[in-house]
C-alpha cells in the first residue's frame, strides 16, 4: 500500500503531487509570462497578466505548503552511490529552488503593488487580493519588474539544472534519485 509520507527510501504521495504541481505551474508561469508580454492584442495582454497573477497567487500557497509538508517529512536518503560533493550540494540546490520558487511570486505580488496603475489583482476572479501595504511610484515599478524578470530567468535556469541533475542520476548514475519522486511510497519501506 502506497503512503502519503516519505519513507527512508522514497517519497510518498504528498511530496510527488506537490512537487510535480509545483514543477508544472513554475514552467507554465514562465512560457506564460514570456507570451504575456509580447502580445499585441491589450485585451488578450490583459487576461493573460490577470491569469499570470493568478498563477502566482497558486504557486506561493503551494510552495509554502511544500516548505512546510517538507520540514515534517524529511527527503529520503540519497543512494550509497551519490558521492560526498553531490551530498554537500544538493541541499543548497533544493534550498536555492525553494528560495527562488518564493521570491518569484512575492516579487510579482511586490510589483503589482507599487505599480501607479492600481489594477486589482483577483485570483481566478474570486477575490481582490489586497495589495502589500507599500508605496506606488514609477521607479519602484520599474525597479520590480527588472527583479521579476531576472528571478524569472535565473529560476528557469536553476529548473533547467535540477532536471539535468535528475536526467543524470536516472539515465548515466542508473540509481533510483528521479524514479522515487515518481512511484511513491508504499508501507512498511
Amino acid at each position: 500500500m502506497q503512503t502519503i509520507t516519505n519513507t527512508a527510501t522514497r517519497y510518498g504521495w504528498a511530496t510527488i503531487v506537490l512537487h510535480w504541481l509545483i514543477g508544472i505551474i513554475f514552467i507554465g508561469q514562465f512560457m506564460l509570462g514570456f507570451v504575456m508580454v509580447r502580445t499585441q492584442s491589450q485585451r488578450t495582454a490583459f487576461e493573460l497578466i490577470q491569469l499570470h497573477k493568478s498563477l502566482g497567487f497558486l504557486l506561493l500557497g503551494l510552495v509554502i505548503l511544500r516548505i512546510a509538508w517538507r520540514l515534517g517529512n524529511p527527503a529520503p536518503l540519497l543512494p550509497s552511490s551519490v558521492g560526498a560533493l553531490e551530498r554537500r550540494s544538493a541541499p543548497l540546490a533544493h534550498l536555492a529552488l525553494y528560495v527562488f520558487q518564493l521570491a518569484l511570486p512575492l516579487s510579482g505580488w511586490v510589483l503589482v503593488s507599487v505599480s501607479t496603475l492600481e489594477i486589482p489583482s483577483m485570483p481566478f476572479n474570486l477575490f481582490v487580493m489586497p495589495n502589500l501595504p507599500l508605496p506606488e511610484s514609477d521607479a519602484a515599478e520599474s525597479f520590480w519588474a527588472s527583479a521579476h524578470w531576472y528571478l524569472a530567468y535565473a529560476g528557469i535556469g536553476l529548473v533547467a539544472l535540477h532536471v539535468c541533475a535528475a536526467l543524470r542520476h536516472h539515465f548515466l548514475l542508473r540509481d533510483s534519485v528521479l524514479t522515487r519522486m515518481i512511484t511513491p511510497s508504499s508501507a512498511g519501506e
